[in-house]
């Protein structure tokens, strides 16, 4: 694997205007939720773990992703802090807990990497306990691939001084000011710790089976977009794998969203 992928990443990559983003928004929203129908006709579940710099855009992706699917097939679980209740069992065990069934989708807005990010930053982990958890989490999600599951991992790429942007905007807006902590401050003053945390981590954990897609996010509205392609292209990808024929109409609406002659760049 290339070490430095953060660094290699084109942040700058925008979306052409507001009004091809709304066009390209709503026809992939509307394959995802044709995709989810056949996810629970077919008995597939789907795991996302989103990750990434604070004020990086993950709520956001995350309200694009489930704005128009059926509520009765998804749920988002936002992961903070381990409750004291939770620091008795392995640190997987919550999380195994929010494991969809089968034909469900899972969002975990921060997710089993805080293992190698904020604990391994902040010494909640030992350096002990961080290390082992890269096999740890490998071997978790290769139980999960090998029975039925999608599991996508998503990091959020925003460059520094759009943080700082986006830090101040969030300080100065009362509707948002509740978004931004002491700690978030306190975690930016970290940012080269992070960044070696994160780098690590990509190397040890981006396999065939749950590879990482990291999202360019100076541009929220192309983050988004770009987000709802990856999630699409992964679940086609599996039923092709798989031998589980889409139907025809979804193939209408694929070749709709092509004919756009906005492009989204890869």
């Amino acid at each position: 694997m290339t070490k430095d992928r953060l660094a290699q990443v084109d942040v700058t990559k925008r979306m052409e205007s507001k009004s091809k983003y709304n066009k390209k928004l709503e026809k992939y929203q509307r394959r995802l939720l044709a995709l989810q129908q056949i996810l629970q006709k077919e008995k597939i579940a789907v795991i996302m773990a989103m990750e990434g710099w604070d004020a990086a855009g993950k709520g956001g992706a995350i309200k694009r992703i489930t704005e128009h699917l059926d509520p009765r097939g998804f749920q988002v679980n936002p992961i903070g802090a381990p409750a004291p209740h939770e620091k008795r069992y392995h640190y997987l065990q919550r999380f195994w807990r929010k494991i969809p069934q089968y034909g469900q989708i899972t969002i975990f807005d921060r997710s089993w990497y805080g293992r190698v990010l904020v604990e391994r930053v902040e010494g909640f982990a030992t350096e002990e306990e961080w290390k082992r958890a890269y096999d740890e989490i490998n071997d978790f999600e290769k139980l999960l691939t090998d029975d039925h599951y999608i599991v996508a991992k998503f990091f959020y790429h925003i460059s520094k001084d759009e943080q700082l942007a986006r830090f101040k905007d969030r300080e100065k807006n009362p509707l948002k000011r509740w978004k931004i902590t002491d700690e978030d401050w306190r975690n930016r003053e970290k940012w080269d710790e992070y960044t070696e945390a994160m780098e690590e981590m990509f190397e040890k954990t981006d396999k065939l089976n749950a590879s990482w897609n990291i999202i360019a996010s100076n541009d929220k509205l192309y983050a988004r977009v770009k987000t709802l392609k990856v999630i699409i292209s992964l679940i086609e990808d599996y039923f092709v794998e798989h031998g589980i024929e889409l139907p025809s109409y979804y193939h209408e609406m694929k070749e709709n969203t092509q004919e756009e002659s906005e492009q989204v760049q890869n």
